[in-house]
């Protein structure tokens, strides 16, 4: 991998613990880390928050994964549909789904309700974003007004980290491969309508 900003050297006792706990949760001490680490407090906020966010249980975890990895197919944020696609397999979440998440217009694999949460995901994406009434009364219905909410903000989350990662240029680091996962399925070429 070839970052934007290199990596610094982890450093100190709060390093030597973010490098144990990296190594023993994915068998190595991610290179992204190092990048992050040149602003400490905005790596232990970014962590912070990701690691509440996983505590909320307001809708289903595995919706909440399936949009954060369609937004990270949409943004290109290679290094978080590998870690998704990862953290898939470890919370017992259906691989063979998540693996098609770049193409999931195209799949057959996927429930009305995951189709909605999806295309949600891509809405609240787009620069403006194209989130209608109708996606929003649709998903309320389905989830609930606080099981929308928390999709929605974990959407949004996504999209700090997605696109925080590809303005860094920190990419895929092989956690799924590592893993034995089969490769993501690849997302279908967009078509413009000019």
């Amino acid at each position: 991998m070839t970052t934007r900003i290199p990596p610094k050297e982890i450093t100190g006792l709060y390093g030597a613990m973010v490098k144990k706990f990296s190594a023993k949760m994915f068998g190595q001490v991610p290179e992204s880390l190092g990048v992050m680490w040149h602003h400490v407090p905005v790596l232990k906020a970014s962590m912070g928050y990701g690691q509440k966010l996983q505590k909320w249980d307001e809708c289903d975890e595995g919706l909440k994964s399936f949009a954060h990895m369609a937004v990270a197919s949409l943004v290109g944020c290679s290094w978080c549909l590998d870690f998704n696609y990862f953290m898939a397999g470890n919370h017992g979440l259906d691989v063979d789904r998540a693996r098609e998440i770049p193409r999931w217009r195209e799949s057959d694999v996927f429930t009305p309700l995951e189709r909605e949460v999806l295309e949600y995901a891509e809405a609240m994406s787009q620069t403006p974003p194209t989130v209608t009434d109708e996606m929003v009364a649709s998903l309320s219905e389905q989830l609930g007004a606080a099981g929308l909410v928390e999709l929605t903000s974990v959407i949004g989350y996504a999209n700090l980290t997605t696109r925080s990662n590809v303005a860094l240029g920190i990419e895929s680091e092989g956690f799924a491969s590592a893993c034995g996962l089969k490769p993501m399925a690849e997302r279908a070429a967009v078509r413009s309508e000019a």
